[in-house]
């Protein structure tokens, strides 16, 4: 995969101005990543690289969605025919292009001295409790680490007869991650410039939308399928992937890829593209969330010290649980009483009802040697908690 075309010319230089958004989720589909060719463009990825590292430098979190593995599949094993869609050899291609794809982003990130992870996922991932716990931590972690975690469907496994198993090109992917951990801004780069009244390629004299305060099915009918057939996303995915990122409280922005530093300008407050403001904030979302998956019969109940530690958002640790209620599992939300019995938050407990009982009251550092393993030094993250 050799740079293609001519020589790149430096990007140009972008004001360092304050950051509006810290944590960015941004998605690049399949045509932005090869330009409209059969092969990974490395000038376009390059540029997306450059990017996240500035946004680093000026302390945002940068978590990237790529699409292109079954790009890069088709042109390592010279494939030309895209219009060969059936699963079993989309999947092949995927087996075979993914680790070509995360070892340009790799080297790519390299250069810039940044350290990256790979997760593959699938949509069941993103339903099944304990596996939505372990991602969002694992993701946390990583961006707390300086890592910017790389994202894909695991099209190996994602079977496309099975309705509501993939995720569209990555769409509805980088919209399920940005609300896991919690973004400030989803990204959906594109190869158009926005959302247009009209398709721009059947209408010249369409008008691009700069803001979208509400998605509705005249909204959705403006949109068409992928102008490509190199990718499986669109115009109805990107709304769709709009609407449930925006109902959690994370913004959208659908724009044109290459657009000049567009990631910082975008983080930094710059109207680009199409923008889809959120409808309500984290908070809000989560704590509505929460309390709404809370049984009332499941919860731990803890000691004035853990409350006041609760109160400056720091995580509930074993040692300030004093009695345990219910028989719930690992990676269901409880709820967190005070000494008086008063409910003061509702989390997602890393331990199951069992466990808590054995390591209630002891130091974080004895959880190993009490269980024999360890899900982390605390019985509720502030990352999965919600305050009351």
């Amino acid at each position: 995969m050799g740079m293609p075309g001519s020589a790149q010319q430096a990007p140009p230089s972008v004001p360092e101005r304050p950051l509006r958004y810290r944590r960015i989720v941004a998605k690049a589909g399949t045509v932005l990543l090869t330009g409209g060719t059969e092969r990974l463009n490395l000038g376009v990825m390059a540029s997306l690289v450059s990017q996240i590292a500035t946004l680093r430098r000026l302390g945002a979190q940068v978590l990237l969605v790529s699409s292109g593995a079954v790009a890069a599949g088709r042109h390592a094993l010279g494939v030309a025919d895209a219009r060969r869609r059936d699963t079993p050899f989309r999947q092949v291609l995927a087996a075979v292009g993914q680790s070509k794809l995360m070892h340009a982003w790799e080297q790519l990130f390299a250069w810039e001295g940044i350290t990256v992870a790979q997760a593959l996922l699938t949509r069941r991932d993103t339903t099944d409790r304990l596996a939505y716990l372990n991602i969002r931590n694992t993701l946390l972690a990583l961006l707390d680490l300086g890592v910017v975690p790389i994202l894909n469907e695991n099209d190996v496994v994602a079977v496309e007869e099975l309705e509501g198993e993939v995720f569209g090109d990555n769409d509805t992917l980088s919209a399920l991650v940005a609300t896991i951990v919690d973004a400030d801004l989803l990204v959906l780069l594109s190869d158009v410039p926005g959302l247009f009244t009209a398709d721009p390629h059947l209408h010249p004299d369409a008008r691009l939308i700069p803001r979208v305060e509400t998605i509705d099915e005249g909204l959705l009918r403006l949109a068409g399928g992928s102008a490509s057939g190199r990718g499986r996303g669109g115009m109805v995915t990107k709304l769709e992937a709009a609407r449930l990122c925006t109902a959690s409280g994370t913004g959208v922005v659908i724009c044109h890829g290459q657009e000049p530093q567009v990631l910082v300008r975008l983080a930094q407050g710059e109207n680009i593209g199409t923008f889809f403001p959120p409808m309500v904030d984290h908070r809000e979302s989560r704590q509505r969330w929460m309390l709404g998956a809370c049984s009332p019969k499941d919860a731990v109940v803890v000691d004035a010290g853990a409350v006041e530690a609760l109160r400056q958002h720091k995580s509930l640790l074993p040692v300030g649980v004093v009695e345990v209620r219910g028989d719930f599992p690992r990676g269901e939300v409880i709820s967190i009483l005070g000494p008086e019995g008063r409910r003061v938050a509702v989390g997602i407990a890393n331990y199951s009802a069992h466990d808590l009982r054995k390591i209630q009251g002891k130091r974080s550092d004895r959880i190993a040697s009490i269980l024999g393993y360890t899900y982390g030094q605390e019985v509720v993250h502030s990352n999965n908690m919600a305050l009351l």
